[in-house]
């Protein structure tokens, strides 16, 4: 009896998945809960794991688009091949007692596992070795010593024939033609559902809301001198590294606590606002760009906010990410900072009503109580949705911002 493997439900928001990598052949035989393929949804990749152990029989194809419900695979009932226990069938020769031959310990389970392979009694030892490592089929070749047998010399004389034929047999390399200097190729891809989604809501925000964005610059000195001095404690005593994120978080929490209206949305024609900060962090994972969601940040330490951010960029890279890590969020912080941006407007993260632009920080020229300084400075920008947020809010929180950074101990005494 066959077991019918379907897509299935991944989300209340998501309808359809990408079949993007088969992890088992047809004909397979899969293990009870082993993982056969990766499906891709708008939001996350997931693995599908094989409902019953058995011969796999598929039905959808990698690039397919399918429902939820839709059949991905059927699995019949089967044992596993005899293969799967060769292991096993090499070593029977080791439970043979052989007296005075225990520098050979490693001969038997050898010769038990040519035996497997190369057809018990047709060659030697020595020659069922070296036709193994060369790949070379011993019932091509005809044997001189008794019996038929393959000697050790008509392997050899074997593999040198089979090295003189080589060059013919596989003329890969000379098949790449070398790139034209100027030449105007062209390739196409098809766009991931990931990639899809994305295009899809950056466009609606833009068409959708009245986006604005607000800029300002920070000193980051004080947070930088505050790193150096205590970082090495900070990563001995929580097992993580301090980083600037944790410090643009506390701020951000902070300072949405002041000004309530960035961190609320727009439902229909009703104002939501949050009594909680759940900060989505945007990660550039291999296939395209995720917001993983810290929960509950505005309780979070500072080595708590360090370690989330870890978690989740290290489930974001292996493309592990869960669908309830992704889902909600009530503000957003980027960081385009990493890949060399000096400035830039980011789009929100919709629902959401704004989102906080990170930049590269870079030693400038600026002005201290009348005197001209080199600081590290960074931009910082917030785009916000001025149906919701006024100025008065948006400058403000960014002010705000500012403020904690330029001076940290103002987070830890909440003043």
């Amino acid at each position: 009896m066959s077991v019918e493997i379907k897509v299935p439900t991944v989300g209340e928001s998501i309808s359809e998945v990408t079949l993007s990598q088969w992890l088992k052949q047809d004909g397979d035989y899969v293990e009870m809960d082993e993982n056969i393929a990766e499906l891709e949804s708008d939001k996350a990749t997931f693995e599908l794991p094989a409902e019953k152990a058995g011969i796999l029989r598929i039905v959808a194809q990698e690039g397919d688009t399918l429902e939820i419900g839709a059949l991905v695979a059927t699995i019949e009932e089967g044992e596993a091949p005899a293969g799967n226990d060769s292991g096993a069938k090499g070593d029977a020769p080791k439970e043979t007692p052989e007296p005075a031959k225990t520098a050979q310990t490693a001969a038997p389970k050898e010769t038990g596992e040519t035996a497997t392979t190369y057809a018990s009694g047709t060659a030697s030892p020595a020659a069922a070795k070296i036709l193994r490592e060369k790949g070379i089929d011993p019932s091509t070749l005809k044997g001189t010593g008794k019996d038929g047998r393959i000697t050790k010399e008509d392997a050899e004389k074997a593999e040198v024939k089979a090295a003189a034929a080589k060059p013919q047999a596989s003329p890969k390399p000379a098949a790449e033609a070398p790139k034209v200097a100027g030449a105007r190729d062209e390739r196409r891809e098809k766009m991931s559902a990931l990639r899809k989604t994305i295009a899809k809501r950056l466009v609606s925000v833009k068409n959708e809301t009245a986006m604005l964005t607000t800029f300002n610059e920070v000193n980051m000195k004080p947070v930088m001198d505050l790193r150096a001095k205590y970082k090495e404690l900070f990563k001995e005593k929580h097992g993580v590294g301090l980083g600037f994120m944790s410090f643009f978080t506390k701020a951000v929490c902070t300072a949405l606590k002041e000004w309530p209206a960035v961190n609320a949305r727009i439902e229909g024609d009703e104002i939501v606002y949050s009594d909680f900060v759940d900060v989505s962090i945007a990660v550039s994972a291999p296939k395209g760009l995720v917001v993983p969601v810290i929960r509950n940040a505005d309780s979070l330490s500072l080595h708590g906010i360090e370690k989330a951010v870890v978690e989740l960029a290290t489930k974001a890279r292996d493309n592990k990410l869960t669908i309830e890590e992704m889902t909600g969020g009530t503000f957003t912080i980027t960081n385009g900072g990493v890949f060399g941006s000096m400035m830039s407007t980011p789009i929100i993260n919709a629902p959401q009503s704004a989102i906080l632009g990170m930049h590269n920080i870079i030693e400038r020229p600026v002005a201290e109580n009348g005197q001209v300084v080199i600081r590290p400075m960074m931009y910082v920008a917030l785009s916000y949705d001025h149906r919701i947020i006024d100025g008065r809010e948006s400058v403000s929180f960014l002010v705000r911002v500012k403020q904690l950074l330029e001076d940290p101990a103002r987070l830890l005494l909440e003043v």
